[in-house]
């Protein structure tokens, strides 16, 4: 095999693109490279899948049924277009529909509203859904800076920013992670944006979405509710309910705590701005759409609507109690005067541990997966080298565990950044720990643990 050209540029790591020629180099033909990469995925799943404490709060474990769905033979068909044999480009779409059909029905179930769309990839295009419909470039809007949680989706290095439109910070309380209400009044009525945007990905508590909105609707703005972290929280009923305080649009994604799969979801109430949502969906952002994640989606609201209040519930108490441990191990925790969290994260400061950077991959190390994160002190020169630490307690909770668990774990991570042990010793408990636990709870599959039987 001829070595690839090197370019003078490469977003990626160019010794990982490297170790990647070399295996190709050694094997020799397609169909041990097609081996090599199934290889690689074996090792992951046994690994993170098994192995590991997955605590990353943008990722949750799917069901069996839902897995089962994603590898299903409707994944290799097209369905261009909107349900119904009319809409389609394609005969033969009877039982796609009925797929689609019940999944946007499952949506609007699941999210209390009257209209839903579940044909977008990720949350991403759904944030690029609402700016291509309702703005223009040179259209104000507001949104939350990063070092308070907000997402690059709404800034002016995502979809935002490919829209061309001009972007005012939501003002924040730097201690209480809350927004700041008489500032942001005040900056609102000044600029008048036509839309507010509030996606966190850093989302510990609830937003003030009555109250905004009430502002902004003086002019005539929309508040948009980005929920891609806290849909299945919101579905729940352990958060807020956005749509029902005055947002106009809530954008979602199915892989964080809606636990399901990879894949962008939009609901909404008023029927005047399906027309504008739809058109800019299909054909802009959307046409043969996964129908195998859209089955799988599906299955995914159905468990929300089922199982989703016990286990949401779960999940923010063992946040709380996961923030209260780290606390007590020596590992400051934002927020910790309200309560660590309301959601499926706990922020950690972990500067004086090395940094969000190392302490991740020192864990990570451990067999403990976590991602560093802003915090509100870190400056832009500290993007990739931030203060924070991000914790969820997703997968953890799907795996059956509970808040003396959480006590478990918080243990494992003080070793590693407090204590200064071998990571690699440490990792050795954590398999211990971990591989006992493999079945994942609040499905149609596997319902709920044993200790949470009685509670049910």
């Amino acid at each position: 095999m001829k070595d690839t050209v090197t370019t003078q540029f490469e977003v990626h790591d160019r010794e990982v693109l490297a170790d990647a020629r070399s295996i190709m180099r050694a094997t020799g033909s397609p169909k041990m490279w097609a081996q090599a990469v199934i290889d690689a995925v074996k090792r992951n799943e046994e690994w993170r899948g098994e192995r590991c404490l997955n605590l990353l709060a943008p990722e949750a474990p799917t069901s069996p049924m839902v897995r089962a769905l994603l590898s299903s033979e409707i994944g290799t068909r097209a369905a261009e277009g909107n349900i119904g044999r009319v809409n389609r480009w394609f005969a033969g779409t009877q039982y796609i529909d009925e797929v689609e059909s019940l999944c946007v029905e499952l949506l609007k179930t699941a999210f209390r509203c009257n209209y839903a769309d579940h044909r977008l990839m990720g949350s991403m295009l759904g944030n690029m859904a609402v700016y291509h419909a309702f703005a223009q470039p040179g259209d104000v809007i507001m949104s939350a800076p990063q070092p308070f949680g907000g997402h690059s989706s709404n800034r002016y290095d995502g979809p935002a920013g490919t829209r061309g439109v001009k972007i005012f910070d939501v003002p924040f309380n730097m201690d209480e992670l809350e927004v700041d209400l008489e500032g942001f009044a005040k900056l609102a009525r000044r600029h008048k944006p036509k839309l507010v945007v509030m996606g966190m990905s850093m989302t510990l508590f609830p937003l003030p979405v009555r109250e905004m909105s009430q502002i902004i609707s003086e002019w005539g703005g929309k508040f948009i509710f980005d929920g891609a972290h806290q849909a299945g929280l919101i579905s729940g009923g352990q958060f807020q309910d956005p749509l029902n305080e005055g947002a106009v649009i809530l954008t979602g994604s199915a892989g964080k705590t809606f636990s399901g799969p990879q894949s962008g979801m939009i609901m909404w109430n008023d029927s005047g701005l399906t027309k504008p949502i739809t058109d800019t969906i299909f054909p802009a952002l959307a046409a043969t759409h996964q129908v195998n994640r859209v089955a799988a989606l599906a299955v995914s609201a159905a468990e929300i609507i089922e199982f989703g209040a016990f286990y949401m519930a779960q999940i923010v108490k063992n946040s709380k109690a996961l923030g209260k441990a780290l606390d007590e191990q020596g590992i400051p925790v934002l927020c910790a005067h309200k309560g660590y969290s309301q959601s499926h994260q706990v922020i950690a400061r972990v500067k004086q541990f090395g940094g969000g950077l190392e302490a991740a991959h020192r864990l990570a190390k451990a067999n403990i997966i976590t991602n560093k994160n802003l915090v509100p002190e870190d400056k832009p020169e500290d993007w990739d080298r931030p203060s924070g630490l991000r914790i969820g307690t997703i997968e953890a909770t799907r795996l059956g565990m509970n808040e003396k668990d959480m006590g478990t774990i918080a243990g494992f991570i003080a070793r590693v950044l407090v204590e200064k042990e071998d990571p690699e010793e440490v990792a050795k408990d954590v398999v211990d720990f971990r591989l006992p636990k493999q079945t994942l709870y609040y499905n149609f599959d596997h319902e709920y643990p044993v200790w949470a039987q009685e509670e049910t």
